[in-house]
């Protein structure tokens, strides 16, 4: 299952990293970092348009402007590769859970229900992440009435990273880095410390 899953980060990341690199490569040659008439340019619109192009009709069909595809296409391919690990890893944790709660019945009933208790926690906090990130694209900042129980869920962790993680540009990435650090560090760190005591 461990294995499973690794394949399944590395393949979503690849993925993830390759749709991002489109989308700064886009950037680049919007804002002309890279000279629009290059043979650069060229090279990079023959292989960005595949991905540009979607973005495109779907923010004119919703009255955006399309020029912000490149930004839209990044966001997307970020907290789609997010929402892919998270749904998966979720998946894997219950089967996983219900392999050993079968196997080892009753004796272990407590250190089970302690175990799920704190992986739902995380899975919550780390959707409640990836919803901030949407809403903020969806114009909902923190204050909407919507966003305020995901605010309150995630504040406590994103105040302190602000302060420490710069933006990018105009783009807010603390919530992927605290993603990032729940499902990497704090969460495995956790359950480890979980094991020791239970």
């Amino acid at each position: 299952m461990d294995a499973t899953l690794q394949w399944l980060r590395w393949t979503v990341l690849s993925a993830a990293a390759l749709i991002a690199a489109a989308g700064f490569a886009a950037m680049a040659v919007q804002r002309r970092v890279v000279s629009p008439f290059s043979r650069t340019a060229r090279a990079i619109r023959k292989l960005t348009d595949p991905f540009i192009h979607p973005v495109e009709r779907r923010l004119l069909r919703a009255g955006h402007s399309p020029q912000a595809a490149p930004t839209w296409l990044v966001g997307i391919a970020l907290v789609g590769g997010i929402v892919v690990i998270s749904v998966a890893q979720w998946l894997l944790q219950q089967l996983a859970v219900m392999e050993f709660a079968g196997r080892f019945g009753e004796q272990t009933r407590g250190v089970l229900i302690v175990f799920t208790l704190v992986s739902w926690a995380f899975t919550i906090v780390e959707i409640a992440l990836v919803v901030r990130v949407i809403g903020s694209w969806l114009g909902m900042d923190r204050f909407h009435r919507f966003m305020r129980p995901f605010v309150w869920l995630t504040e406590w962790m994103l105040a302190p990273l602000r302060r420490v993680v710069p933006p990018f540009g105009f783009i807010d990435v603390t919530p992927i880095v605290a993603w990032l650090l729940l499902r990497m560090l704090v969460r495995p760190l956790a359950f480890y410390l979980l094991s020791l005591v239970l």
